[in-house]
């Protein structure tokens, strides 16, 4: 659930505060102490006079506040029973194939049945406690133990998980560099892309229009550089079976790239359409294959998945709709 809270700031206000401590003197009377790190951690929404601000905006007379925020954030995350797909596991790492719908770390509106949650329990572990920090980084962090990289909750497939610190920092240490290692996933998209394989480089910015959605942009210093490999496996009337590879790692990077080509992934909800041949189908992106040193390996390590059944139905559908073409190489 969240809450929301207006603040009017007086015509008499005179200060050089940023936002996010604005908000946390001004709750003080309607809600417990919050921290700018719990504020960060917790916001779902802010508009200042009808537009979306950054938490370092600097509050000015007359500024109508709206904020949103997370609450009944649980103090504690448990070890949960829940089945996993083990594809490895040693001493330093655990590599799962997750399933759709899943999502990997407690956060705003997902604090059970998380990836982690199944993980402690997996590896007999206690009950995280949640800890009110100063530094955001550290409290987030508290809450993804063992988490170096994430998947959307509807994308399926390989993760990678650390079951100590060492690991954690030796996996992390490469999630930075990811152009040492592969990240390779498939998707059926709705349309047929201009070339059948290219690099997609942009940057990607938030979607001025939607919070929660991001937007494919060129020509700009703004936003996060994002580098997308794409290949063309075949074609289905007008859909496309793809192979991506990431050489940035940026939230939504490769539905977002999808969407730049203007070949949506089937099933996105966020940057597609429900599609009338498809109206049931969920997001169809899944991460084959992952290739990376972990501790203790001499030589780079390979991890694959099977197409996932959701992948084989639609596959079949396509197949009885129309002729399979495989793109010819140039």
């Amino acid at each position: 659930m969240a809450e929301k809270y207006f603040f009017n700031v007086p015509v008499d206000y005179n200060a050089s505060e940023r936002l996010d401590s604005y908000i946390c003197s001004n709750l003080i009377s309607e809600k417990s102490t919050l921290t700018r790190s719990q504020v960060k951690a917790q916001v779902k929404s802010i508009l200042v006079n009808g537009k979306e601000k950054k938490l370092s905006y600097k509050v000015s007379t007359n500024d109508r506040i709206e904020i949103e925020l997370e609450s009944n954030i649980p103090s504690q995350f448990d070890p949960e029973n829940i089945p996993l797909e083990i594809l490895y596991e040693d001493e330093n790492v655990c590599v799962i194939n997750k399933e759709q719908g899943m999502v990997v770390h407690p956060a705003c509106g997902n604090w059970t049945g998380t990836l982690v949650n199944a993980l402690l329990f997996h590896w007999n572990r206690n009950s995280i406690q949640e800890k009110a920090c100063e530094n955001t980084n550290e409290m987030l962090a508290n809450r993804r133990p063992g988490i170096v990289h994430r998947l959307d909750k509807e994308t399926s497939g390989i993760i990678i998980t650390a079951k100590n610190i060492e690991s954690q920092e030796f996996l992390a240490g490469q999630f930075r560099k990811i152009k040492n290692i592969v990240k390779e996933y498939i998707c059926i998209c709705c349309g047929r892309p201009s070339k059948n394989s290219g690099v997609i480089k942009t940057q990607i910015i938030r979607d001025p229009r939607d919070r929660k959605k991001f937007k494919a942009v060129e020509n700009t210093t703004e936003g996060k550089y994002s580098e997308t490999v794409y290949k063309c496996i075949s074609f289905y009337g007008n859909y496309t079976l793809m192979r991506v590879r990431l050489h940035t790692g940026r939230t939504h990077q490769i539905r977002v790239h999808m969407k730049y080509l203007n070949c949506p992934i089937l099933g996105d909800e966020i940057y597609g359409f429900q599609d009338k041949s498809f109206p049931n189908a969920t997001l169809m992106l899944h991460s084959r294959l992952l290739k990376i040193n972990i501790p203790g390996k001499e030589e780079i390590q390979v991890f694959k998945t099977e197409t996932p059944e959701r992948f084989l139905k639609v596959e079949k559908r396509l197949k009885q709709m129309y002729k399979k073409e495989v793109p010819v190489e140039i």
